[in-house]
């Protein structure tokens, strides 16, 4: 199970920080993706952290949004800064198996989902 937490509505230049905790796995052998859905678009990746630490971010988001994890809380966060209104969107937390090096950044190599949370960034 994926627990998503931490959205809300921010002023367009404003910071907010994602959680998603999970339970019912072995946090520290999985891969945790964000990914988001604006409405009417579809769900598109934003950032991953593999069970090996490796990162890859969305060209939209390098340089702003930051992803950790802490193995300890079965928890991976989610740092955003500097948003923008189009960053609007639910943000899902997702989590594969890690078996390797590579780092997925597809939708359908996801098979946890977590319900989503609202981020409304206002101009």
């Amino acid at each position: 199970q994926l627990q998503a937490s931490g959205g809300g509505l921010v002023q367009a230049g404003g910071s907010l920080r994602l959680s998603c905790a999970a339970s019912e796995l072995t946090f520290s052998d999985f891969d945790m993706g964000w990914f988001r859905q604006a409405p009417g678009k579809e769900r598109e990746f934003v950032t991953v952290v593999t069970w090996r630490r490796g990162t890859r971010y969305a060209d939209s988001v390098k340089g702003r949004f930051t992803i950790t994890r802490d193995n300890a809380k079965n928890t991976v966060f989610l740092q955003m800064n500097s948003l923008k209104p189009e960053d609007t969107a639910v943000y899902y937390c997702a989590a594969r198996q890690g078996y390797s090096s590579a780092i997925y950044s597809r939708v359908l190599h996801y098979p946890y989902w977590g319900q989503g949370t609202l981020v409304t960034v206002s101009s």
